[in-house]
């Protein structure tokens, strides 16, 4: 054991970790079958840490255990995503016998226990956690093969008390599906489900698990509280008689969400669509879209009527746009535009100036699940792809699979536009000079491309729009002439009335075709994407078989190397 002398008394510890920067003390946070959890201090970023402790001999009982623990190990420091607990640091202690891992600590505790200490919580938070949970879950499964948890429970999920931030942890009996169905039943029989107790279950198995956390977040009950052991609850889970706390669930749209939750396997629903569902969607997401919606990324969405809305398209409003402007009229090498997405609660925002023939400036903004984040770059038109500028997001941003996807569609996108020539002229009946429709959704970030001289301007790229593209898409907003002798604000209800006078009448096919081709390029690239996530992944795994080298220590195989943090 360690002192180290203070002013106000002693500071303790019992272990130092090998590098010297991590120090554990006594204080038990939490116990496991093998594990055991100490409060722990990070001594360079002056941060309190947890120490998780597995006992070796406990645990490992042959040569295949101890591989799928240094697998696990790897595997957890790989993980990277706001809704997962982060490894910092972790090593085998041979002489202690023990495998040990730094994570981070939530001072809240798990949900459990945060649940059972605050009684009347609103359905909006429990929804909140929900969703956290879910988009945790969404990463693991989107990881090829896929992540299975197999022991989700509010006891491993843990809670930031200061702004509600939920993260899965507990991942030691995490493993990488190597064949479409795994063989070995792990997980607390309360929330097992039915086909883990056959050995043939995929990713979906954490999706009844996480219904059984959602009932018990709702209903601060166990399931199955109701069974007096084990048995009692494996005949009732696969008889599939659901826990009689979901009785106690009195909001119908909840219930439903719990019970598509316990679906039989082969109807159940993923964590992609469930985060879809009408009850998890925020209510300012519910809202109608008032904007118009350019149908940039689904060309066949000018057929849908005025009700619809179009949610992955780029959102854009008419607005007045002054012709007295010097800069009014802009060629399409000094314009900036911004595109919008919004994608599993998450607004993505990309905005983006060619003032070079080679060289576009582009800032991406990524808001939503209580955090902004802002990346600036550069676009090389020669060397650069949509796609490989995505992937060197990853690290910077946390990006997942879906998330470059969506970044790479948006650069595509932009790069389009940036790069049309084709625009168009509107005069207004009785006026002598030409008015321009604008988008609210392509303007300016001053913040983020200041350095640009060219950034002052409100004015945004002009697109070729006919008159079959407006009554099609159901515009909504106004039009606005700055030397009209009519009404300052004409309702586009009255757009008949007006003379379009078109470059190319043909335009609105030629973008049809372009925003086509852009379609199958992206879908093209995503392939391509998880193709080589894929590769990349087998091919790790090679090496690390191939470099392991091992030493034995009472009979069992250990790995020499060390996971830095």
């Amino acid at each position: 054991m360690g002192t180290e002398g203070l002013e106000d008394g002693c500071s303790e510890y019992e272990e130092r970790d090998p590098t010297g920067r991590y120090i554990r003390y006594n204080e038990v946070l939490g116990r496991g079958a093998f594990k055991t959890v100490y409060k722990a201090f990070d001594e360079i970023d002056g941060i309190e840490v947890a120490w998780n402790q597995i006992e070796i001999e406990e645990v490992v009982q042959s040569r295949e255990q101890l591989d799928r623990l240094h697998s696990e190990v790897r595997l957890l420091k790989s993980l990277k995503h706001e809704n997962i607990i982060k490894l910092y640091y972790s090593w085998v202690d041979e002489k202690r016998k023990t495998i040990n891992m730094i994570t981070e600590l939530f001072t809240s505790g798990s949900l459990r226990q945060y649940r059972r200490k605050h009684k009347n919580v609103d359905i909006k938070a429990i929804k909140n956690w929900a969703r956290q949970i879910l988009r945790g879950l969404q990463y693991l499964h989107s990881n090829v093969p896929p992540i299975i948890h197999r022991d989700v429970k509010c006891d491993n999920i843990f809670v930031n008390g200061n702004n509600g931030e939920v993260k899965i942890g507990d991942l030691g009996l995490a493993t990488v599906m190597q064949m479409p169905t795994a063989h070995s039943v792990i997980g607390t029989p309360e929330f097992m489900a039915p086909e883990l107790y056959d050995e043939e279950y995929n990713e979906l198995a954490d999706i009844y698990s996480f219904g059984m956390s959602m009932l018990e977040m709702v209903t601060s009950e166990y399931p199955y509280c109701e069974c007096k052991n084990p048995a009692q609850i494996f005949k009732k889970v696969t008889s599939g008689i659901k826990p009689a706390s979901l009785e106690k669930v009195k909001d119908p749209e909840v219930r439903q969400f719990i019970e598509k939750c316990l679906r039989p396997s082969s109807s159940r629903l993923s964590a992609s669509e469930l985060l879809n569902e009408p009850c998890l969607i925020p209510e300012n997401l519910k809202e109608p879209v008032k904007s118009l919606n350019l149908p940039v990324t689904m060309p066949k969405a000018t057929t849908q009527s005025k009700s619809e809305a179009l949610p992955m398209d780029i959102d854009a409003t008419i607005n007045k746009s002054s012709t007295s402007s010097s800069e009014g009229s802009m060629n399409d090498h000094s314009s900036t535009i911004e595109l919008q997405k919004i994608s599993d609660e998450q607004k993505f925002s990309l905005q983006g100036k060619r003032k070079e023939d080679a060289k576009i400036k582009m800032a991406l903004s990524i808001s939503g699940r209580g955090s902004v984040k802002k990346f600036s770059f550069k676009f090389f038109l020669h060397s650069d792809t949509a796609l490989s500028v995505a992937n060197e997001m990853v690290e910077e941003l946390g990006l997942s699979i879906k998330d470059v996807a969506v970044v790479a569609g948006l650069i595509d996108e932009l790069l389009a536009i940036l790069q049309s020539d084709s625009k168009y002229e509107a005069t207004s009946s009785g006026a002598k000079s030409s008015s321009t429709i604008s988008f609210d959704g392509l303007h300016l970030w001053d913040s983020e491309l200041a350095d640009y001289p060219e950034s002052g301007t409100k004015n945004a790229q002009e697109l070729p729009i006919s008159d079959g593209m407006l009554s099609s898409i159901g515009v909504q907003g106004s039009f606005t002439g700055s030397q009209c002798g009519t009404s300052e604000d004409m309702s586009l209800s009255s757009i008949d009335s007006q003379s379009l006078m078109y470059k190319d009448q043909d335009e609105d096919v030629e973008l049809k075709q372009e925003l086509e081709a852009i379609d199958v390029h992206f879908n093209e690239c995503y392939s391509d994407l998880r193709r080589r996530k894929q590769e990349a992944i087998e091919s790790a795994k090679l090496k690390w078989l191939e470099r392991k080298k091992t030493s034995f220590v009472n009979g069992f195989p250990f790995s020499s190397e060390t996971v830095p943090s």
